[in-house]
């Protein structure tokens, strides 16, 4: 139960930042994360830790735990390995690719377009996000896909921060191009 708790947390924590209702920056109480979620200040400190692992939350000894406010460097370096990664993944994704997969990330792109069109950022950022972690899921690596799922939250935190408006289009643009 316990696991599953701090999971949960985690993955509510990892939403709110993803989704930018948490800024960097935001100092994250214990006290009052654990009254939120009804749950013990441990398991929030678990939560916490798991996401500090994955360099969304920073912890700062006597002072607590912030969301993470990356570096323009970490950024650049960040979105280096991301681009490694995706460029490798869709080659190996064209190999292996079927009517049926191609039909799912056309439908995947629509709603791209849908969500950029209305300005709609928590679902822009979530489906610009989530496209390579479909492709990888169809391709059956599961690795990859939890992989890119870390690497695409850290990429939210870093976009928030960093990119331009029109860059979403841009990013739609290019998955559009790759189908």
């Amino acid at each position: 139960m316990d696991n599953s708790t701090t999971s949960l947390i985690a993955a509510r924590l990892t939403r709110a930042i993803v989704e930018h209702r948490l800024q960097p920056g935001t100092k994250l109480a214990e006290q009052k994360l654990a009254d939120h979620f009804g749950v013990s200040r441990t398991l929030v400190r678990q939560a916490l830790f798991q996401l500090s692992q994955n360099r969304l939350v920073r912890l700062e000894p006597a002072r607590g735990a912030f969301v993470a406010a990356p570096s323009a460097d970490e950024a650049r370096q960040v979105f280096a390995v991301r681009r490694m990664l995706e460029a490798e993944m869709v080659r190996a994704f064209m190999r292996q690719v079927t009517p049926a997969k191609l039909r799912a990330l056309r439908e995947h792109v629509a709603r791209e377009k849908q969500a950029v069109a209305q300005g709609d950022a928590p679902e822009r950022t979530e489906l610009l996000g989530d496209f390579h972690v479909r492709m990888a899921e169809m391709m059956g690596n599961q690795v990859l896909a939890q992989m890119l799922g870390d690497l695409i939250s850290r990429c939210s935190l870093i976009t928030l921060m960093y990119q331009s408006a029109s860059a979403a289009a841009h990013s739609h643009e290019e998955h559009a191009q790759i189908v």
